[in-house]
């Protein structure tokens, strides 16, 4: 299974990758992007199985980056892992299509709760 992660900062990207492995997923292969723009890119190249996205990023932000997907009848597995998600914008990815919501901080028994049922 390929993981995309998604985030305009690279120490957050590691610290996901980390994570990811500390929760028991470290067999995946990890691609990774700085905002929502490149991933679009990556996706197209690489065909990941699911996407692991920031929200505020600069040139293109992780919900216009899944509405693009989702344009584009794209319907891989997309969660946030963000800071920010107030209960609109808890609902604006729910209803754009996001499977699950990652909040910073995090640990990696809220990303084994989370991904185990998406990952297996």
């Amino acid at each position: 299974m390929k993981i995309l992660i998604v985030d305009d900062s690279k120490a957050m990207r590691m610290i996901v990758k980390r994570t990811l492995r500390q929760a028991g997923f470290g067999e995946h292969e990890v691609v990774e992007a700085e905002d929502g723009a490149l991933a679009l890119e990556l996706v197209r190249a690489e065909s990941p199985d699911i996407v692991l996205s920031d929200w505020n990023m600069p040139n293109m932000s992780g919900i216009e980056f899944l509405r693009a997907l989702r344009a584009a009848g794209n319907e891989i597995h997309f969660g946030f892992v963000t800071s920010e998600m107030s209960g609109e914008m808890h609902a604006e990815a729910s209803s754009a299509g996001a499977l699950f919501l990652i909040t910073k901080p995090f640990t990696s028994d809220s990303f084994k709760k989370v991904l185990s049922s998406v990952i297996g």
